[in-house]
């Protein structure tokens, strides 16, 4: 990436050795900078991008905005422009953060996320045969997107090296947000797991494609779950991200606290998590139910 001005070189450095950010959100941070400049240099040439009135950065979130932007995501633009106004005022180089207290509604409704019932995900596990080495791994396979909740990506990145046998559970590095998380793995998948890494060997990428030994990708997990599915009548739109959903939803019918969740689903925050709030009509009426007030308290 092309590098930018003195000042915002400084506030990425900053954010790297003080803040100590993780790599992909630095390389988020830039990306939205180097998206932006494009758009300010038209509107004020010559000033740099943390020196400029608040009339430059609402014409700037327009423009984004008319690219089809989300209210999300132009909100987190603003979070990193905010950030280095924020560096440049405290370093006296501007009179004030123009963006400080600033951000847009997002009005845009949640998507309901596809999830299976219980008797619709044991009735897929059920569907997967572990009669020869490339049934039971397809199974493990669906068993942990399942059963840990995990995302396409990760499971492909998954190393052997990554299993903890004596912990029982399993460390995912390569995660979204470079958020790694450690994940406990359920008892009948652990033991499915340890006779596959019988047969799998010590080291190297957990699941392997049989053809070229490679390791398997985003498309070959999508076609194991299309056989799944198929073979359960579950029809082809059950998808990993629909046992990761599935996941966080039996969890959550469970009675397991939102900021577990989030923790074991890799969320930065349980508010992400509130989105599975839908699937359980009449929880928080519930919980107030349970509180003891009064004479009776």
């Amino acid at each position: 990436m092309s590098r930018l001005d003195a000042v915002t070189e400084g506030y990425l450095a900053y954010l790297r050795d003080v803040g100590r950010k993780a790599t992909g959100t630095l390389r988020d941070v830039r990306c939205t900078f180097n998206r932006a400049r494009p758009v300010f240099e038209p509107i004020r040439p010559g000033v740099p991008m943390w020196k400029r009135p608040l009339e430059d950065y609402l014409l700037w979130l327009e423009a984004m905005r008319e690219a089809g932007r989300t209210a999300s995501s132009l909100n987190k633009f603003v979070s990193h422009m905010r950030g280095l106004l924020e560096y440049a005022w405290r370093s006296g180089r501007i009179d004030r953060n123009v963006l400080d207290g600033f951000s847009l509604a997002d009005d845009a409704p949640r998507s309901e996320p596809r999830s299976l019932s219980l008797e619709e995900a044991q009735q897929l596990v059920l569907a997967c045969p572990a009669e020869t080495a490339s049934q039971r791994r397809e199974r493990l396979m669906v068993l942990l997107l399942y059963g840990c909740g995990l995302r396409t990506g990760e499971l492909c990145a998954l190393d052997v090296a990554h299993i903890d046998r004596q912990r029982r559970e399993l460390t995912v590095h390569k995660a979204k947000n470079d958020r790694p998380r450690t994940v406990p793995i359920p008892a009948g998948v652990f033991t499915e797991l340890l006779a596959y890494l019988l047969e799998r060997g010590k080291r190297g990428a957990l699941f392997r494609t049989e053809a070229r030994r490679r390791r398997i990708s985003a498309s070959d997990v999508g076609e194991v779950m299309h056989r799944a599915a198929e073979r359960a009548g579950l029809g082809r739109n059950v998808t990993a991200k629909a046992l990761r959903h599935s996941f966080a939803t039996h969890l959550m019918d469970r009675g397991v606290d939102l900021a577990v969740i989030a923790s074991l689903m890799g969320h930065r925050s349980p508010h992400e998590t509130g989105v599975y709030l839908h699937v359980l009509p009449g929880r928080r009426e519930a919980a107030v139910r349970k509180l003891k007030l009064g004479g009776n308290s």
